[in-house]
């Protein structure tokens, strides 16, 4: 898998462009109005019970506008907190603190939804069962979106097209399984191969060939039990599809290897966080 990097760079510049785009043309007109002598002290508070995530984005924020602001972490990014907990002090001036406040806090939000969503169902998978997320992120956000998922105790499936071979369902459709296994066998150069199925019929065909990992999609916890049990001794097994916090529990049950969760990047809700003067 490509590496997913988190440099000071990656951050300052991902945060640069938000700030352009909550700034731009003519700055914050209404923070503008206050007194930019006043210095303030502020608690950064979860409202929720979380996993906190993306707090050197919410730093970096605050940074960016003045670097005069003190931004004091109270808890690391992974770590659970409380309803009511101090996440971070800031002390700076109220005006510049105010024009930072919603970029750093949607960075804040965001991060922290994906890890806790992740950490979800990380705990009702069990020990033995890996979470994994999907290519299912918003546009430009991936790394972002990825490095959430690794808060939250999940672990990162293929960050592009080009990482590995998978061979799903709509591939199947324009061509033929076995030729296309056969096809990324020759030309994998390192490359690790997935192939999708959906019935046990398909996966019996590919029996035997030399590929990496077979993903069960869609498949009732019944026949997920028996394609485990049949594909075990040759592959990395992994199941997708209606996978909710409602199913997750059965299908780790038939003792896949992973678990691919679409949701935890597209559909995770954000973490509520407020600024405290």
């Amino acid at each position: 898998m490509s590496k997913i990097k988190l440099s000071k760079e990656f951050i300052k510049s991902t945060v640069k462009l938000a700030l352009n785009e909550d700034l731009y043309p003519s700055g914050d007109i209404t923070s503008s109005l206050i007194n930019n002598n006043k210095v303030v002290n502020v608690k950064l508070i979860s409202n929720q019970s979380a996993i906190v995530g993306g707090l050197l984005f919410a730093k970096q924020a605050f940074a960016l506008i003045d670097d005069k602001i003190k931004f004091i972490v109270k808890k690391k990014d992974g770590t659970g907190v409380k309803k009511g907990s101090i996440v971070a002090l800031i002390k700076g001036k109220a005006k510049n603190i105010l024009i930072a406040e919603r970029v750093a806090l949607n960075f804040l939000s965001h991060i922290s939804g994906i890890a806790t969503k992740t950490n979800e169902f990380v705990r009702l998978a069990g020990k033995k069962t890996k979470i994994c997320c999907t290519r299912k992120t918003i546009p430009n956000l991936r790394v972002i979106q990825k490095y959430a998922v690794k808060l939250g105790g999940g672990t990162n499936h293929r960050f592009n097209l080009s990482d590995e071979y998978l061979i799903k369902d709509n591939h199947i459709a324009s061509s033929d399984l076995k030729s296309l296994v056969l096809k990324a066998i020759k030309n994998k150069k390192g490359k690790k191969i997935t192939v999708e199925v959906d019935t046990i019929k398909q996966l019996k065909s590919i029996l035997g060939l030399k590929f990496n990992i077979v993903l069960l999609d869609n498949m009732s916890v019944g026949n997920l039990r028996k394609s485990v049990k049949i594909a075990k001794k040759f592959y990395e097994t992994e199941a997708s599809g209606n996978v909710s916090l409602k199913t997750i529990k059965a299908i780790a049950s038939t003792g896949v290897n992973r678990i691919s969760v679409g949701s935890i990047t597209h559909s995770a809700s954000a973490i509520d966080f407020k600024l405290e003067i």
